[in-house]
């Protein structure tokens, strides 16, 4: 059986890692850091624990709605924090635990370099010690992306791995990126009660164009401060703390002040220390080139997920690209669908999309039915207090292919998988149609989106059959 040595524990590698083993490798997995990698420790499993926090906190404040009276809840954030560390170190252990029930997997807790196409020399604590291997797999990640303008290494100047450690609430907060990071944290910390404004391009730009309309009005609603079309151009020191410089294509310049900074414009491929270019393996900008086998310029050298040159940075794309890459080195046939990728946005309310969005299909000159259900239709939601938002799925002139889903509101991150299920299947609108659904359930939303599609949605006012 080969031997496959896998660089960086995170969800794309050490998954790959379970998966080679499973099949018969021989592994080895190295981590210089904790086990499960930016999601786990500093990106999406802290982040929705702060998520969960926000969202209870915001049916505290309504409570009374529910017959509940409590008088002026707070949020206690070393409390807050304190769970956050919880849960990531229930998480981390979790990891650890799987990993070691494998004999067949070594690991080992060290930095990674290449010595040549076959070796890493990997320094631990004790030293440093030689691995060699038939197949590597590249899977290191990202590292948040530090502009270059000034004032962006000023003190109070953060990125998200700084603010998910905060222990105190800070009163304001300016936000540099209108992307799924930055969202997400204007909307937990506009829930949390600090003064929130936030300074990018597009908001939310991958997101259907009604989604974003519809979510930008609830955010002012909620008193964030949205600046849409600005780019930040310098951060300078006030008395009270910073304030952000930014400007528009027309040259109109405005100021922001808050007592932090959060710097969150993406991220960049983490490849540092790998000894790549000594080696000969082809780099872009620091991310890793590959194949659509995700095999590099070396025949036995692959990468997967956010460390790939312009790769899509999903912790989800770096896992079904690590268990594909695995089936491929054993012999097998990879069958994860790749074109298919639900994406997730945990602010309050949720977003999720599946395929394409309608300004896509129209750019493209894709013809298209949609339905849209709102979810102030559905019992559950409204039993719930929550029926901001709706499903719309896109579906062929001929319904026989779903095009996209795009869902906006209570669990939204949970039904999207739904749309998902269907397009990686090809399952037509009819095929989606021959399904009952439990009742009262979210879910319910999706089903009358797909029997609107054919003029048969129950709740929907007035809808004919075409």
């Amino acid at each position: 059986m080969p031997k496959i040595v896998v660089i960086g524990a995170g969800p794309g590698g050490y998954e790959a890692a379970i998966r080679a083993a499973q099949l018969g490798a021989d592994v080895v997995l190295i981590e210089k850091g904790k086990s499960g990698g930016t999601c786990l420790n500093i990106g999406c499993i802290p982040t929705k624990t702060l998520w969960k926090t926000a969202e209870l906190y915001e049916q505290v404040k309504h409570s009374s709605e529910f017959g509940i009276n409590l008088e002026n809840p707070s949020i206690n954030m070393p409390s807050v924090k304190e769970r956050k560390d919880y849960v990531v170190n229930r998480m981390n252990t979790g990891v650890d635990f799987l990993v070691q029930s494998y004999p067949n997997i070594e690991y080992i807790e060290g930095t990674a370099s290449f010595k040549d196409d076959n070796t890493v020399i990997v320094k631990t604590a004790d030293g440093e010690k030689e691995v060699s291997g038939d197949n590597f797999i590249i899977a290191t990640g990202s590292a948040p992306l530090i502009p270059g303008f000034e004032g962006s290494r000023l003190d109070n100047v953060i990125t998200s791995t700084e603010l998910l450690d905060l222990d105190y609430l800070p009163k304001s907060l300016v936000i540099i990126g209108t992307g799924v990071i930055g969202m997400e944290f204007a909307s937990i910390y506009t829930s949390f009660g600090t003064d929130v404004t936030v300074i990018g391009s597009d908001l939310l730009k991958a997101a259907d164009g009604e989604v974003t309309k519809r979510i930008q009005s609830i955010f002012k609603q909620k008193g964030m401060k949205i600046q849409k079309g600005y780019r930040a151009s310098k951060i300078e020191k006030t008395e009270n703390g910073l304030k952000v410089v930014a400007e528009n294509k027309k040259g109109k310049v405005i100021e922001a002040e808050g007592e932090l900074v959060l710097l969150a414009i993406g991220r960049v491929p983490y490849t540092e220390g790998l000894n790549l270019e000594e080696i000969g393996v082809e780099t872009n900008r620091g991310g890793v080139v590959v194949d659509s086998n995700l095999k590099t310029n070396k025949p036995n050298i692959y990468a997967i997920g956010d460390c790939i040159a312009g790769n899509t940075q999903l912790a989800h794309i770096a896992s079904a690209q690590g268990l594909n890459l695995v089936e491929y080195l054993m012999g097998n046939t990879p069958h994860i669908v790749m074109d298919v990728v639900p994406a997730a946005t945990f602010t309050l309310p949720e977003i999720a999309q599946v395929g394409k969005t309608e300004e896509e299909l129209k750019e493209e000159g894709i013809e298209y039915d949609k339905s849209k259900f709102l979810f102030s239709g559905n019992g559950k939601a409204v039993s719930m207090g929550e029926t901001d938002g709706f499903v719309k799925i896109l579906a062929s002139k001929d319904h026989e292919k779903i095009l996209g889903v795009h869902v906006f509101g209570p669990h939204a991150n949970d039904i999207v998988h739904l749309g998902a299920l269907a397009m990686a299947n090809d399952l037509s609108v009819a095929a989606l149609n021959r399904t009952i659904f439990a009742h009262p359930t979210l879910s319910e939303t999706f089903m009358e989106a797909a029997h609107g599609l054919e003029g048969a949605s129950i709740h929907s006012a007035n809808v004919g059959r075409k």
